[in-house]
């Protein structure tokens, strides 16, 4: 095979000398290898298999798990601190947990690697995020569909909540606080994502539609998050 562009998504220690490791590929989505002999030390391909690293690589095997063959860096790692760093950890353990073993989806590759180029900048992260999610949603047919569970238009003057099972919106009664406004809603789905004051209905509607991809285990990096925030307004984490 030609050599693949790549990203590290996960690794853990493999036998003795070799790492497990998960990958987000260009043409053949996330794929699941074995790394041998990565963990010596004195490996050259150690320091190459790093998270947010620019890879080319190619492998062997016809079953899930995968064989890499060769491992080349193609540019340097993504430099991510704090918040940033966080933000790295959650889009790669998003896309390990929820993305099935060679689904192609070329534009989740795309979308991860501009996410990596705006992670470096606080006022970008937050829009590339959400582009990432919403084409991992897209990519397993589980993108809201911006209507009510009878199949209705949303009204501007009610209040909803999303239904991730029906990927529709149930209408909550007159007077309701809790919810996202029909109004709003019109405008994600015209694709005003990242219009002022979108920034927290779009960030509570994707992690709404991500829900039944992820099940009960909660996300660790989103955890970590929530930690730091509570640190940063001095509460208890």
């Amino acid at each position: 095979m030609q050599p693949e562009p790549a990203f590290l998504l996960h690794k853990r220690p493999y036998r003795e000398t070799s790492a497990l490791v998960d990958l987000l590929t260009l043409g053949h989505g996330r794929v699941r290898a074995v790394a041998q002999g990565v963990q010596r030390p004195g490996s050259r391909s150690r320091g190459r298999l790093q998270p947010f690293a620019p890879l080319h690589v190619t492998w062997v095997g016809s079953g899930e798990l995968k064989r890499l063959r060769l491992m080349e860096s193609t540019g340097s790692a993504a430099l991510l601190a704090g918040e940033g760093l966080l933000c790295g950890l959650y889009a790669n353990e998003l896309l390990a947990r929820v993305l099935p073993l060679e689904l192609p989806g070329r534009e989740v590759f795309a979308f991860y690697s501009a996410t990596l180029e705006a992670l470096p900048r606080p006022e970008a992260r937050a829009s590339a995020l959400r582009r990432l999610e919403l084409a991992l949603l897209e990519l397993l047919d589980a993108e809201p569909r911006f209507r009510d569970l009878n199949d209705g238009e949303l009204d501007p003057q009610r209040r909803y909540v999303y239904r991730g099972e029906a990927r529709a919106f149930e209408t909550l009664p007159p007077g309701a606080s809790q919810g996202l406004d029909g109004r709003t809603l019109r405008l994600l789905a015209s694709g005003q994502w990242e219009a002022p004051g979108l920034a927290g209905p779009a960030k509570a509607l994707t992690r709404a539609a991500l829900m039944p991809l992820l099940g009960a285990r909660p996300l660790r990096s989103r955890e970590l998050m929530q930690r730091l925030a509570a640190r940063r307004h001095g509460a208890p984490s």
